[in-house]
């Protein structure tokens, strides 16, 4: 007797197991995911997610289990396996040939035989059938690298389509969109859905699991812990499943009391290393007892102004005002010393150094200070024992000050970052992406205490891509657009407001 092959699901993992080296990454998993459904998986960092994936996709080999696809066994040796098996994957990090052409990226790899151009010609018609039954309008001969982010990412996915895929892989999928966007991806998603495509969607925005999923399953410690009816569950109890305990998702914050202006910045102009202007003649002021958001897609110039604050980046022209002083020509060390903390946008490449262990990490930029030593020497004890104190009040797991920093968990990373740069009492602190890539209970830890700088009279310039992060945590907005304060809200402002603004859109 034979299955009716709408009951047959889409994927079903048996007992998937996965170790590298001591880490067991997965253990056991068992999923199934039913044909025509968005089937969220979400949990924390380190949980296993991106390793279940990247099985499915065929980048590593389960130690052990089964994988069916649409009911049959099947062994997954590689990507372009998993591409035979109409499997589709879109990373959070474009796979694109930036000067080349949507078109030819798209067929990049699967060009055919020696008539090129006649190949070409069928692909566009092709493309431009799957562009009208899928809603994904992009301009098949414009360069990738012209394209904004929303537009690159129509291209991955019709280049997965391209290629036969009937069950789609998006990670992280709207870390780089407007909230304009995000609805326009959920919008095409739907549409795939209803058309018998079967997507998994991997994302840390549990809102996002709510809105288009249909299930979703939750990872924690390497290992399945639930799966869940999306419309017969909570947001509340989904971070609870994803941490292992009751986790607050609104920021509580009493209303800011401002103080003296401790950052002003007068018609700042910068430039990047190809000469483009990135900040074009901006000007604010952050006050004590404040958090001053700055909200825009990433792109916009938020990151080379947070640079040219802290003293990485010369600006082009304007000025920058630490507590009244005039900071032009001062190194990052010497604005530290007025003052100043940072916790850059990128901790991998700017505020950690992996290879050093934790207590390394957690002094660098202050290891001059007499307190971690005297005449060129430093006091390691002291070193260490600052860095326990760190762990403890930070809740960095594990606590180990001697273990080398890349083996921390993204959000232990971040906590090693923030409690370096909190712990030194700074008059101004200027934040980039606090939670990029960091787990809920992480998110709350590092809200909380972005808070209580705050509180204790401290200015904070916060920079992100996340807009609930931005409008939870905020007291005033700033939206950044093409390199230029395009307006100025308070935190009350609707989600659609500030994504217009965002966009180039006065609201």
């Amino acid at each position: 007797m034979s299955l009716d092959p709408s009951t047959v699901p889409a994927i079903e993992l048996v007992g998937i197991d996965k170790k590298f080296g001591p880490v067991h990454a997965n253990k056991n998993i068992n999923l199934t995911v039913a044909k025509g459904t968005i089937h969220g998986i979400i949990g924390e960092n380190g949980a296993g997610k991106s390793t279940l994936m990247s099985i499915l996709y065929g980048f590593y080999q389960a130690d052990q289990g089964q994988i069916h696809i649409h009911g049959k066994q099947t062994v997954i040796r590689d990507s372009q396996a998993a591409i035979s098996l109409g499997i589709g994957m879109v990373h959070q990090h474009f796979m694109l040939v930036e000067n080349f052409t949507v078109l030819e990226n798209i067929i990049l790899g699967v060009e055919g035989g020696m008539l090129l151009g006649r190949d070409t010609d069928r692909a566009r018609a092709k493309l431009q059938q799957l562009q009208k039954d899928y809603g994904l309008d992009v301009d098949l001969d414009a360069i990738i690298e012209e394209l904004p982010v929303g537009r690159q990412q129509r291209v991955e996915i019709l280049k997965a389509l391209y290629r036969g895929a009937d069950i789609l892989i998006l990670d992280e999928p709207t870390g780089v969109l407007t909230p304009a966007e995000a609805d326009h991806l959920f919008e095409v998603l739907r549409v795939l859905r209803e058309q018998g495509k079967t997507i998994i969607l991997i994302t840390h925005k549990l809102r996002e699991i709510m809105a288009i999923t249909d299930e979703v399953s939750v990872m924690r410690r390497g290992e399945m812990v639930a799966t869940r009816t999306t419309a017969e569950t909570t947001v509340e109890e989904l971070a609870e499943l994803m941490v292992g305990r009751r986790v607050l998702l609104h920021v509580d914050k009493d209303a800011a009391r401002p103080g003296p202006v401790l950052l002003s910045v007068k018609n700042l102009t910068v430039k990047d290393g190809r000469g483009v202007t990135m900040v074009d003649d901006v000007s604010f002021d952050v006050r004590a007892g404040e958090i001053v958001g700055i909200a825009g897609v990433a792109g916009n110039g938020q990151s080379e102004l947070l640079e040219a604050i802290a003293g990485i980046r010369k600006p082009s022209s304007g000025e920058i005002l630490i507590d009244g002083q005039p900071v032009a020509g001062l190194d990052a060390a010497r604005r530290r010393d007025l003052g100043l903390a940072h916790i850059p946008e990128d901790r991998h490449h700017m505020g950690l150094v992996l290879k050093f262990e934790e207590y390394e990490n957690a002094i660098l930029g202050y290891h001059r200070d007499e307190k971690y030593g005297r005449g060129g020497f430093l006091d390691l004890e002291a070193i260490r024992k600052d860095a326990e104190e760190k762990i403890a009040k930070y809740d960095i797991r594990p606590p180990n000050p001697r273990l080398k920093t890349a083996n921390f968990s993204g959000g232990n990373q971040q906590k090693i970052v923030v409690a370096r740069e909190i712990e030194r009492d700074p008059k101004l602190l200027i934040v980039g992406q606090p939670t990029r890539g960091v787990d809920v209970g992480a998110i709350e830890f590092i809200h909380r205490r972005i808070i209580e700088t705050r509180d204790a009279g401290k200015a904070v310039l916060l920079v992100s891509v996340e807009l609930d992060e931005i409008r939870s945590l905020s007291d005033r907005i700033l939206v950044m657009f093409a390199g230029r304060i395009v307006g100025e809200k308070t935190s009350d402002a609707g989600e659609q407001t500030l994504g217009l603004m965002m966009a180039g859109i006065a609201a």
